[in-house]
């Protein structure tokens, strides 16, 4: 008796589906990985591109219509004012300051919050910087310890802010062992009890970018006021679930020379 062939295999019904899941699924998979290249590379070169645009009409400016003045000259909202030192983050970090923190400005480099104080005033002179795409100015505001520059470039002066003790850090600080550039940096007791030189927030924490930081508008009197800079960013990178926030206070001040305008100060070290 011949020997009967197997029956043929019915097509699974499930194949297809599978399948088509498969299908998608790397589909999707690429959308997410283009707009992730998109997000960090492709917005970052079109920021670096306006950052550079922003950085040397601040340089024909200031070439072009000297300041004489000490006093910070009021921004033009959108457009570049100061330039942003920070040291210990490596000689390619500095960046064109812009007044406003629109998404506009904020696409072209770091932006100042126009109702926060100017460069070495009395108050709270604070800027805001993405921390992921765009450049990513502020992505490793972690890293940044006590004691480190914090150095604003303006027109006619050099600005040289130090990140305050870190929290842990506030009981038991001792500025003569930390050394010379720990001079002039130490807890602000008073009404800045507690503003300490990083913490994180949540987004709706504004009161931390007041003239003094968690505390009202108007409490404390201009004259009785520190000079402090404030850096905001995203956190943790790549979330906007809540905002790394890093205070410094003004140690320093230099007049730039007229005829060296890219004189750095001498503590243009970490």
């Amino acid at each position: 008796m011949p020997a009967q062939s197997p029956p043929p295999e019915r097509p699974s019904r499930l194949r297809p589906v599978l399948r088509g899941l498969g299908e998608v699924c790397i589909t999707l998979g690429l959308i997410v990985l283009l707009f992730v290249f998109y997000e960090l590379r492709v917005t970052s070169w079109f920021s670096a591109r306006e950052q550079a645009r922003a950085t040397e009409q601040l340089r024909q400016r200031w070439q072009r219509e000297p300041v004489d003045t000490e006093e910070p000259v009021d921004p033009v909202a959108g457009e570049g004012f100061a330039r942003l030192h920070v040291p210990a983050l490596g000689p390619d970090f500095p960046f064109t300051v812009l007044e406003g923190t629109d998404q506009s400005t904020l696409s072209a480099g770091p932006g100042h919050y126009a109702e926060s104080a100017l460069p070495g005033q009395r108050g709270n002179f604070a800027v805001a910087g993405h921390r992921a795409g765009r450049m990513a100015p502020f992505a490793e505001l972690d890293e940044l310890e006590s004691c480190d520059a914090l150095v604003v470039e303006t027109d006619s002066q050099w600005y040289v802010y130090r990140v305050l003790p870190l929290r842990g850090e506030v009981d038991g600080w001792d500025p003569e062992q930390r050394g010379r550039r720990c001079s002039g940096v130490a807890p602000i007791g008073g009404p800045y009890r507690g503003v300490v030189g990083r913490t994180v927030v949540e987004p709706a924490r504004r009161e931390v970018i007041n003239p003094v930081p968690g505390q009202p508008p108007g409490t404390v009197p201009r004259q009785w006021r520190s000079r402090l800079i404030t850096l905001t960013t995203c956190h943790p990178r790549y979330s906007a679930e809540k905002r790394m926030i890093v205070h410094g206070v003004l140690t320093k001040r230099y007049p730039k020379v007229a005829d060296r305008p890219e004189l750095k100060p001498p503590e243009l070290g970490r």
